[in-house]
């Protein structure tokens, strides 16, 4: 393993999950100005869009999708552009 190239500035973060208000605590080297009060103790804060309390994979409120309904609105969509192709790519092969 080579030597030197891990970061040995690990500290105790919290970890602020946006969506649903969720802290837990881990050790990081990220970088940040905000700190975060938990259970009397000041944490640096990083602030988190999604986080396994949030991901609807963990969570298990996965969306499905109709993608047979999305695949046919895309061809509704765009037809006319197929069609106006064609058409001139017959006109082409007729000269």
């Amino acid at each position: 393993m080579k030597k030197d190239i891990h970061p040995e500035n690990y500290r105790i973060v919290a970890f602020k999950d946006m969506s649903n208000e969720e802290v837990f605590l881990t050790k990081s080297t990220a970088d940040t100005k905000e700190t975060l009060e938990v259970e009397g103790v000041e944490y640096p804060l990083v602030k988190l869009e999604i986080s396994r309390t949030s991901h609807p994979f963990y969570t298990g409120k996965a969306k499905f999708l109709d993608t047979a309904g999305r695949i046919d609105k895309f061809k509704n969509k765009y037809k006319k552009f197929v069609k106006e192709d064609k058409v001139e790519e017959d006109k082409e092969e007729e000269k």
